[in-house]
């Protein structure tokens, strides 16, 4: 049922929005990683509703219960539980579209695909279900440090508003210091105030998440199919409203010839490297040393607050009522959730780049 993701470090997630809780199964953590409890609830803190005037006003404290798999502290090679209660559903908030569909929401194919649907904030198709993804790459993030490899992400545009400086120039570490994770802060300011008074007028705006993956070895990624960028692609295209992805020079290759795109070979203190990186760290689909980047495009939320018409079940013309808590704007809250699921990535093909050779 494609609940699924991963090969050898393998996660299931399961739950609703608005049941009893959420979580997820890890299978394939390697035993003897330390489990830092301390850094994985930071890093729901990070995704967590409510954090701020520009999220959804639901309260969820997404404390995480680590259920299995983890004893005195370190991983011991068993299945990882990791369990997340619900604790702040408002369910009659979505009894007015129990027999309607909401426009670009997954109402209407969820009921021709089910024959059943739990309308109660989307149920499995909700965003909620990301939490369970955060807990996962917390651990696959504490797996990944023992090889001094990092994910750092952030918001790089809203709406029309775009970073125009190359990572490289950046510190990203500034992202986490202002509510919209934006690391440049004048650009942050602008960013804030342009959701907010989209939030004002009942409306939500789009923006894209970049990502920047630091230190990992080459020759990660499995030739035809598992290309490093194919399952990359994948990871981010899972994820909630993301309706693109590019990596490396991406779609502003198109403009450059291949006299300027190409990543000439140099060896530097005995090591071969590149001296660009338009590939974005990966060639032939195998990581190849450099820094892995990429960005990913999120659609602006289809709840939005202003009436919209639709139709039911039945065919009928209806008025679809904005209720409910929602992000005006989903890219504060996303900057966690695209760096778990690339820690999650990275950490599958370490392991699984243990079987390529003896």
């Amino acid at each position: 049922m494609s609940n699924s993701f991963g090969k050898i470090f393998k996660i299931t997630t399961y739950g609703e929005s608005h049941g009893v809780g959420i979580g997820v199964i890890i299978d394939g953590c390697p035993a003897g990683v330390k489990i830092d409890e301390a850094f994985l609830q930071s890093e729901m803190q990070r995704r967590k509703p409510g954090q701020s005037k520009i999220t959804t006003q639901r309260k969820e404290e997404d404390e995480v219960e680590i259920l299995s798999g983890v004893f005195e502290g370190l991983t011991t090679g068993t299945p990882i539980a990791l369990g997340i209660r619900n604790t702040n559903q408002k369910s009659k908030d979505y009894s007015h579209i129990k027999d309607s569909y909401r426009p670009s929401h997954a109402d209407f194919t969820y009921q021709e695909k089910y024959g059943v649907r739990d309308y109660r904030g989307g149920g499995r198709s909700s965003a909620r279900e990301t939490a369970a993804r955060v807990a996962a790459g917390a651990i696959a993030k504490m797996y990944l440090e023992q090889f001094g490899i990092s994910v750092q992400a952030y918001v790089s545009q809203v709406g029309s508003l775009k970073l125009d400086m190359p990572y490289q120039e950046m510190d990203l570490s500034k992202a986490e210091e202002n509510i919209v994770r934006c690391p440049d802060p004048e650009m942050a300011e602008k960013m804030i105030q342009h959701i907010d008074e989209t939030r004002k007028n009942r409306d939500t705006i789009g923006g894209i998440v970049s990502c920047v993956v630091k230190g990992t070895p080459i020759g990660l990624g499995e030739p035809v199919f598992d290309k490093l960028h194919a399952i990359l692609g994948q990871a981010m295209l899972s994820i909630n409203a993301v309706k693109g992805f590019e990596y490396g020079s991406g779609f502003e290759g198109v403009k450059m010839y291949g006299s300027e795109h190409n990543d000439p070979f140099e060896t530097e203190e005995g090591k071969v490297k590149t001296t660009t990186n338009n590939s974005g760290g990966i060639q032939g689909g195998i990581s190849n040393g450099q820094d892995i980047y990429f960005n990913v495009a999120f659609k602006p939320i289809a709840t939005i607050m202003n009436d919209q018409e639709s139709i039911d079940k039945d065919g009928n013309k209806v008025t679809v009522k904005g209720k409910g808590r929602h992000d005006p704007c989903v890219v504060p809250r996303a900057v966690p959730i695209v760096e778990a699921m690339a820690a999650l990535t990275i950490a599958d093909f370490l392991l699984r780049a243990k079987t390529n050779k003896i």
